[in-house]
């Protein structure tokens, strides 16, 4: 019997450099495309207006930003050091 959430939700696997961070943002990021990925299709079936499908998608951006900034994904802290 398949899940439920696993039909609705998801996921891939991670093939990058493997750390927490990296993995916690990962999931986000899918998840962050899967919630997308509903808004537009309710946008084209006429249930949600462009404007709200805007607004939601823009609020689900900024929290992925939040969230790679508070994680540090991309940054290289010692880099830098030995110049």
């Amino acid at each position: 019997m398949v899940n439920k959430d696993d039909f609705l939700y998801p996921r891939s696997r991670y093939y990058g450099q493997v750390n927490p961070e990296n993995l916690v943002f990962n999931a986000n990021l899918q998840e962050f495309a899967q919630k997308v990925s509903y808004i537009c299709n309710l946008e084209t079936s006429g249930k949600i207006t462009p404007g709200d499908a805007y607004e939601q998608i823009k609020g689900l951006w900024k929290q992925l930003k939040r969230t790679k900034k508070q994680l540090r994904i991309g940054e290289e802290p010692f880099k830098g050091d030995d110049e």
